[in-house]
């Protein structure tokens, strides 16, 4: 419990401190958020009442100490611009951030990890050469060039799927799915590459231990030594990869949901940045730095589970 406890403990400092780098990079910006919440035009008594309203005459780190006090009632503030509770406007646009990084992340995974287990099973040949090729060419594309290739592809000349656009849940699971399809592949195609060659590498070097040579003398099939005996020790290292891309999706995400138009968390945020709404802009940081610390906390629980000595090391903490 020692352990766990250190880590709550360090998670935590790491979420205080991108939020309050987050307070001192909008306040040293050199709008004047008064002026754009008062409009043009406004008077200097104007700008003054607005400044007292907002908070503005206070120091910084008392402007910092009263948001966390908020945030411990569940308080985030409100929209500059719509006067939206900022907490509604993240909750309404989460889902869509959160299904988009599940399909991509789904998708992902569905190439590498058969990518992988093949390709170290037969390293050096001629399957295995060319899949690095192919990796080579998706990995050498960002995110927004991939989304355009497949638009362009799909959308425009096939015409097999919407090129942007939105379709909720409650409309129907296949209208929604279609509308996700593009952007999910345009992640899971750049990402799946870093998990394929992190699996491969690792099996490869699992498959050379002598508890695998022990298992191919016993006679055991190639798919029981692979998925039950070289899997899971050479997962260590995919599971912290496959964590990092989640949570550094969280913000990646931003240029996709952009490009294919989608009501997300990283779109709020653009919108939010220009329109310097930043209430929001505090709070989205927030969403994904916690977000973030979250999922590096699960990638260690899940080296509890699938290494016993982590385990013991927890249990005498």
């Amino acid at each position: 419990m020692k352990l766990v406890t250190k880590k709550l403990i360090h998670l935590l400092l790491v979420v205080l401190a991108v939020t309050l780098l987050t307070f001192v990079m909008t306040d040293l910006l050199p709008a004047d958020i008064a002026a754009e919440v008062a409009g043009q035009g406004a008077s200097a008594s104007q700008l003054s009442e607005v400044r007292e309203r907002l908070g503005l005459n206070r120091p910084i780190l008392s402007r910092y100490a009263a948001w966390l006090v908020d945030i411990c009632s569940g308080e985030l503030g409100k929209s500059l611009t719509t006067d939206q509770p900022v907490m509604d406007a993240l909750c309404s646009h989460l889902p869509v951030t959160m299904e988009l990084l599940a399909l991509s992340q789904f998708f992902a995974l569905l190439l590498a990890l058969p990518a992988g287990i093949i390709t170290a099973w037969r390293s050096g040949s001629l399957l295995d050469r060319l899949t690095g090729t192919l990796a080579f060419g998706c990995a050498s594309l960002p995110n927004y060039a991939m989304a355009m290739g497949l638009v362009f592809l799909c959308a425009l000349k096939l015409k097999l799927l919407p090129a942007t656009g939105y379709t909720p849940m409650s409309a129907g699971i296949v209208a929604n799915l279609k509308g996700f399809l593009l952007p999910a592949l345009s992640i899971a195609l750049v990402e799946w590459v870093t998990l394929m060659r992190v699996l491969r590498s690792d099996l490869i070097a699992t498959l050379r231990e002598d508890f695998i040579l022990l298992a191919r003398c016993k006679g055991l099939p190639a798919w029981r030594i692979l998925l039950v005996h070289a899997l899971r020790p050479s997962c260590f290292t995919f599971i912290t990869v496959l964590g990092m891309q989640t949570a550094s999706l969280i913000g990646g995400a931003v240029i996709i949901e952009t490009v294919f138009a989608l009501p997300g968390v990283g779109r709020l945020l653009v919108s939010a940045i220009f329109a310097q709404d930043y209430p929001v802009v505090q709070g989205a940081v927030l969403l994904i730095s916690v977000a973030y610390v979250c999922i590096n906390f699960m990638v260690d629980l899940c080296y509890a589970l699938l290494d016993p000595r982590v385990r013991t090391g927890m249990a005498n903490g």
